[in-house]
């Protein structure tokens, strides 16, 4: 019977850390707002660390002065389809996204993905008024 129940815990533990793999680890760069890239804003990233753990993060840096400005801050653990609350204080900004291997998404905070003006790029907004706001990762 304790080789039974023991079985049991097991499994479940296997089934609990399978759960949780996170997609990948490491320092990915993202762009959703794509209209408005090379303008001064930010460079956003995400970085996945072995604890599962996720920080964002931004470097700015002022066209005119050249002064960069960044800022990083732990978001909490990764979770399948999670709507991770990013609040930067510098700039006293506050997103929601939720990512998977290929990619990111700013969502509301209900996890459903927003269609904004700004997250088309100079050639999409000829055509569209707004666009998914998503954006594939980079190394």
């Amino acid at each position: 019977m304790k080789k039974f129940f023991s079985l049991i815990i097991l499994c479940i533990s296997i089934f609990t850390w399978a759960q949780k793999e996170v997609p990948f680890i490491g320092y990915r760069t993202f762009d959703i707002m794509k209209g408005y890239s090379g303008t001064g804003t930010p460079h956003y990233y995400l970085d996945v660390k072995n604890n599962d753990d996720v920080h964002f993060g931004y470097v700015q840096v002022n066209q005119a002065s050249g002064e960069e400005t960044t800022e990083e801050v732990n978001a909490g653990k990764y979770a399948p389809n999670k709507v991770m609350k990013v609040v930067f204080k510098k700039y006293e900004e506050t997103f929601f996204v939720k990512f998977d291997k290929d990619k990111i998404y700013l969502t509301d905070e209900k996890g459903n993905v927003k269609n904004l003006e700004g997250c088309c790029s100079a050639s999409e907004s000829i055509n569209k008024e707004t666009c998914t706001c998503e954006s594939e990762f980079y190394k």
